[in-house]
């Protein structure tokens, strides 16, 4: 796997953190999570693959443990607001002084400074302020959160991940670490750039939010509902694949032109798609090039034909559906960190990692007792 023998430390935090860290757990890092003991973090479902070690992080042996493991680490995740991990005394100037190498990621909501930057956030903040949640809904409607896809993850939790990457790439040149300062505000407007840049492109935006052809105010790009209750989604936005789509539909460019009559055009598509259920419209439409799918959801997904010849998804040990690691690596491919390991306990993995750092039983089963670590397992006998 192509991140073999990098370790991270994942400071234990919610969504957007313990994603950036599985990514690097599925290509191959080893992820040790800390979690602090006495937190009430919701369960993380992303730590398959990681190791956890629980530490009192108000009490100095447990900032000690923390900065010994950061010294034989390659990365740091901080998932805090800012100014939290300076405060612990492990901050960036704290722990690069002892590890020149070490990658110190700090994911926020809104990054390390600007008038923001100490405010508390969520996806659906931090996608409004990007400008990309204004385009998002129908027409006369307000806008509509894409639930919490775009920035916690988009443009949160995948460009920290890059971030890493990306240094970790520049590391073997300088041999030197660095500060990334990813924040879900400008991760998101990143992953906006197509949109931003297309804005002076009449023929795709300049009406009202859902007036637009990619914003659901084109008939041709939407979704209809079918006879059994189910969804399908039409993207045919070339000539060429339109018109396979109306032949398809028993229709002629006459009937429903492309470019023309955006509302007469949906309202003739959706009585026409209410005359089949979902399945008849796939036999239909599969193989084709109308850009006619099925909307599929989590139950249906993974006996969808595709997805079943290319292994996109596959159940775990609970029998929860799971995507397998993407992109696919023709050498070093990714394999998911479910497959390895269940979800750890908090601090199932803490004596563990505490002999890995030199530490004998007796000074582990002080730290066990005094209630510096929490250990899911029971410390051995002197």
């Amino acid at each position: 796997m192509p991140l073999k023998g990098i370790k991270v430390l994942e400071m234990a935090g919610l969504a957007p953190g313990p994603f950036c860290g599985m990514i690097l757990a599925d290509f191959g890092a080893t992820v040790i999570k800390i979690e602090r003991i006495g937190t009430s973090i919701v369960s993380d479902c992303l730590s398959n693959g990681k190791k956890s070690i629980s530490l009192d992080l108000k009490k100095e042996k447990g900032i000690e443990i923390v900065k010994k493991l950061s010294m034989e680490s390659d990365v740091i995740i901080d998932p805090f607001r800012k100014g939290v991990m300076e405060k612990l005394k492990i901050g960036p100037n704290d722990l690069m002084s002892f590890n020149k190498k070490l990658i110190y990621a700090r994911l926020t909501g809104y990054g390390q400074n600007g008038p923001f930057a100490d405010c508390a956030g969520h996806d659906i903040n931090y996608l409004s302020l990007s400008g990309l949640l204004s385009l998002i809904g129908r027409y006369n409607e307000k806008p509509i959160p894409p639930v919490n896809l775009v920035s916690d993850f988009g443009g949160g939790g995948l460009m920290c991940a890059l971030g890493i990457i990306l240094s970790l790439f520049e590391r073997t040149k300088t041999e030197m670490g660095q500060i990334i300062d990813a924040n879900m505000v400008e991760g998101t407007a990143y992953l906006g750039s197509w949109i931003f840049r297309s804005q002076n492109v009449p023929t795709l935006w300049g009406e009202p939010r859902g007036k637009n052809v990619l914003d659901t105010g084109a008939h041709f790009y939407n979704t209809y509902e079918t006879k059994d209750g189910q969804y399908m989604s039409i993207g045919a936005i070339e000539p060429k694949f339109y018109a396979i789509l109306l032949e398809k539909l028993n229709l002629n460019e006459n009937d429903c032109p492309h470019f023309y009559d955006f509302e007469k055009g949906k309202e003739k598509f959706g009585k026409i798609f209410k005359e089949k259920t979902q399945k008849e419209w796939c036999e239909i439409f599969d193989g084709s090039d109308a850009c006619c799918t099925p909307v599929l959801t989590l139950e249906t997904v993974k006996n969808h034909q595709h997805n079943k010849a290319r292994g996109t998804f596959f159940h775990n040990n609970n029998d929860t559906l799971i995507p397998n690691p993407a992109p696919k690596l023709s050498r070093t491919p990714g394999i998911s960190s479910v497959i390895r390991n269940a979800i750890p306990e908090q601090g199932e993995h803490s004596i563990e990692i505490l002999s890995q750092l030199g530490y004998n039983s007796k000074e582990i089963n002080e730290f066990i007792s005094s209630g510096i670590v929490h250990s899911a397992k029971k410390p051995s006998k002197l």
